[in-house]
């Protein structure tokens, strides 16, 4: 059987390998030039379902508990599993708490235990949680990788191809278009996520570092290069454009309270990325027309997508023909 995929971000790229998987002739398109031209090559690439939980539907932590393992088979040696480490300013020991209460599978640290993980980190804050059990991942270096494999396994792709192109041929078509579906599938809204990529020789970090903080709560996540992807932005909106100074602000302020270093650091990247998302901020699979629509991934794209597409496809094996 025959399949078509629009859409060649992390949704669209996970659905053709589960497809082709399962023994279907898949292609791909794309109106964009490569893979992960979208949100999803904007994303942190945290596979982190227990951190996700602290203000996530329960099923975001059990679906993403698989995220890891699909990965790590989709595209060997792209997923390091060091964990997550959240710390929070003295003044703020109250948020660590609460998020503690909210989430499970991390242990306390004390400050030798984070200079233990974090030399960089020794002496800055008093006590942390360490989600052991959670990984992450480089977006754009792991689609890349999940393209030439997909190529090698034979799949067809299309890019820069017109949003009409025709699939009347194909025995199943799935819709992965992300934010270009909102306003066509009912209920789907946008969120705007902003990040900044910092470079800087004068800190490391061997794993994604959340900074709790009331108002401005970041995540920080190592690069290759002495790279550092920064975000934690969500505003409500279906606008992309460049970073707000606001924005901008804030997320440098707060980089600069994890550490003094990264006041000295590059700005080499700026970027902002319109997420879909439902009522519930769950994804959903909506059968429109001859479509088969899988949207709505919201801030869980690369935690989700494995798990969303292994049980949509699974469900079309099991429709009669």
């Amino acid at each position: 059987m025959r399949a078509f995929v629009k859409g060649a971000g992390v949704a669209g790229l996970a659905i053709a390998f589960e497809l082709r998987r399962h023994g279907y002739a898949v292609e791909v398109a794309d109106r964009a030039g490569a893979v992960g031209a979208g949100a999803s090559g904007l994303a942190g690439g945290m596979l982190a379902p227990f951190c996700e939980g602290e203000s996530a539907p329960e099923a975001v932590t059990r679906l993403g508990g698989l995220a890891a393992g699909w990965w790590d088979a989709a595209v060997p040696g792209h997923v390091s599993r060091k964990g997550t480490l959240v710390v929070a300013p003295p003044r703020d020991g109250g948020e660590l708490t609460r998020f503690a209460a909210r989430t499970g599978g991390h242990e306390w640290l004390d400050e030798d235990g984070i200079a233990a993980l974090e030399p960089a980190l020794a002496g800055r804050f008093r006590r942390a949680l360490f989600f052991r059990g959670e990984a992450h991942l480089d977006p754009r270096a792991a689609l890349s990788a999940l393209h030439t494999r997909l190529v090698q396994d034979g799949v067809g792709f299309h890019f820069a191809a017109p949003s009409n192109l025709r699939h009347a041929r194909f025995a199943a078509v799935f819709n992965c278009i992300g934010a270009e579906a909102i306003g066509t599938v009912p209920g789907l809204r946008g969120v705007r996520g902003e990040m900044l990529s910092l470079q800087t020789s004068e800190i490391a970090l061997s794993r994604p570092v959340r900074l709790l903080h009331p108002r401005h709560p970041i995540y920080v996540v190592p690069r290759a290069g002495g790279r550092f992807m920064v975000g934690a932005t969500m505003i409500e909106t279906n606008e992309a454009g460049a970073i707000s100074a606001r924005s901008l602000m804030e997320l440098l302020n707060a980089t600069y309270a994890l550490h003094p270093a990264f006041g000295e650091a590059r700005v080499v990247e700026t970027g902002v990325g319109v997420r879909p998302a439902f009522d519930d901020n769950l994804p959903r699979v909506v059968c429109m027309g001859d479509e088969i629509h899988v949207n709505g991934f919201f801030r869980h794209g690369f935690l989700l997508a494995p798990a969303l597409a292994r049980e949509t496809v699974s469900f079309l094996e099991r429709i009669p023909a």
